[in-house]
């Protein structure tokens, strides 16, 4: 729920369809994004499940190499804010069809490279892998991550939407949101990176 809430990609884009259109694209948008996240999610299950399952060497790269890159994302966000949030007020004047959003959100949610990362590092410290069927355990766990998402970010599309123009009134508010973001993100990655080397004392 931590990375879900961090306004990471996916959440800096249904915000910036909420203000500049509304609820309605916000909540299509993020419709076709988490769609786009489970097919990520099950794209990594499916090629990541058999290999983490066999090899344990493998988990302790993808965790420090997941760690790291979330660190890289998070100072990378809190560097570009001033230009993300500008980003945001700039969505064009055509307003988008229902289906055109969910279009849009589904390629944001299956090109997201937080969620790419969360998916291959973070993901796989919640299965057992003593009890077999990994690739099954984190199909799973994709799809409950896609629910969760769903209302996390449909929330923030919806307060977005009905707040658009006091966010849109001030850049420092975007900025900010990014900010918050970005750290979130730091934390996380320093988070895996030290269950990585706690595995590795332990074990």
């Amino acid at each position: 729920m931590i990375i879900i809430l961090a306004p990471g990609p996916s959440v800096l884009f249904v915000i910036a369809r909420a203000i500049a259109w509304g609820r309605k694209v916000a909540v299509f948008t993020v419709a076709g994004n988490v769609t786009g996240a489970f097919v990520l999610s099950s794209l990594v299950a499916f090629g990541l499940g058999p290999i983490l399952s066999k090899y344990h060497l493998v988990y302790s790269a993808v965790q420090w190499g997941g760690g790291g890159y979330l660190v890289y994302l998070g100072i990378s966000a809190i560097k570009a804010r001033k230009i993300d949030a500008a980003d945001m007020k700039n969505q064009g004047t055509v307003v988008p069809t229902f289906l055109r959003s969910a279009r849009d959100g589904f390629w944001v949610g299956v090109l997201n490279p937080k969620g790419l990362v969360f998916y291959a590092a973070v993901l796989p410290q919640f299965v057992d892998i003593d009890r077999g069927q990994v690739t099954g355990q984190l199909l799973i766990l994709g799809g409950l991550f896609s629910v969760l998402a769903f209302i996390s970010d449909g929330s923030w599309g919806l307060l977005a939407g009905t707040a658009r123009a006091w966010l849109a009134g001030d850049d420092r508010r975007l900025e900010k949101l990014r900010a918050i973001g970005g750290s979130v993100m730091i934390i996380l990655g320093l988070l895996v990176i030290a269950s990585a080397v706690r595995d590795l004392i332990t074990s």
